[in-house]
């Protein structure tokens, strides 16, 4: 058992990860959040947070194994507040910590997530220079330790299966956005001449159960976290759709004319996200369409599988079934 902190705790995807963690019984489990408590989940303690004092982060991380971030920076590129939470952390002498990754494996294209770069590139620096440990009683070089200041790993399980089956809810805690693949309306918006773009599809309930695994693991965590449901390419994953919900109206945009912001289509996924500001959902989705179908074709969704091989016995969902099980019987 470990005593585990997550901040940024009451959102989503979060929420997602806590459930499986409290149904474990196994850790202690607290969420730093800006107000004393945001709601009572059984199993565990919420601790009030001043996000913008190092002194007062680190007197709340006293004791505290794992970090888990889920805090979202969009003001700005610099990550102000998980850069303090790292600092508190290794002032704590916290063993773990898991930025606010849970997405892809670059942020090319998605100018959202660039306080996620800012972060990968802080942490990089921060362990540059590992501190040296000689094993006790053993006088050897080979015998030499090199260990991180804060051991850390980037979860990335790159686009979430529970966002195809909207608007049905296959998940407690996700809020399902419209993404430019809509299964529900059998209609894409694609890049043009480009299907190749390779997307992994994992489901969040095996994400949250691999985290959970993840904090068990006793070895080093790997720098990236790659957590792979089903990988399919563009066509793969329109065939599919048109298989399980009948022929899409695909609509395709030049690349030059996404940069150029000059695109126009008949529909835009919709970007509500709870982060936006209500004003601003018309913008973040215009931007979501472009830089998502991007990202795509430049391989950000195509993650890594550090954890299904790690997790050799866990049994991830494919994605096939997955939809056809949703999607089955429904208009």
């Amino acid at each position: 058992m470990v005593k585990i902190a997550i901040a940024g705790g009451s959102g989503n995807v979060a929420s997602e990860v806590i459930s499986v963690l409290v149904a474990t019984r196994k850790h202690e489990i607290f969420v730093l959040s800006r107000k004393a408590t945001e709601k009572y989940i059984e199993g565990v303690t919420w601790i009030k947070a001043d996000y913008n004092s190092v002194e007062k982060l680190a007197q709340v991380l006293e004791g505290v194994h794992t970090l888990l971030s889920f805090v979202i920076e969009q003001d700005g590129t610099e990550s102000p507040i998980q850069k303090r939470l790292i600092t508190a952390a290794v002032q704590a002498g916290v063993k773990r910590f898991a930025p606010s990754e849970w997405a892809t494996s670059t942020t090319e294209y998605l100018p959202w997530y660039s306080y996620k770069a800012e972060i990968r590139r802080y942490l990089a620096e921060l362990n540059k220079n590992k501190k040296v440990c000689f094993q006790p009683g053993v006088n050897s070089l080979a015998s030499i330790d090199l260990k991180q200041v804060l051991e850390y790993t980037l979860f990335q399980p790159g686009l979430f299966a529970n966002y195809l089956t909207r608007p049905y809810k296959t998940s407690t805690y996700l809020h399902q956005m419209e993404t430019p693949i809509d299964f529900e309306k059998r209609r894409a918006i694609l890049l043009e001449g480009d299907d190749d773009g390779i997307i992994t599809l994992t489901t969040v309930q095996d994400f949250a159960a691999i985290v959970a695994h993840a904090i068990e693991y006793d070895g080093e965590w790997p720098t990236v976290s790659g957590i792979r449901g089903s990988i399919l390419s563009v066509r793969e994953l329109i065939a599919l759709g048109e298989k399980i919900r009948g022929p899409f109206n695909i609509e395709r945009i030049k690349a030059a004319d996404f940069e150029a912001g000059t695109w126009e289509t008949s529909w835009i996924p919709r970007v509500d996200h709870p982060s936006i500001p209500p004003e601003q959902v018309e913008f973040f989705s215009k931007l979501g369409v472009a830089g998502i179908t991007r990202a795509i074709s430049s391989g950000a969704f195509a993650v890594s599988d550090e954890w299904n091989k790690l997790v050799p016995e866990y049994e991830f969902t494919r994605v096939e079934p997955f939809l056809e099980g949703v999607w089955d019987g429904k208009p």
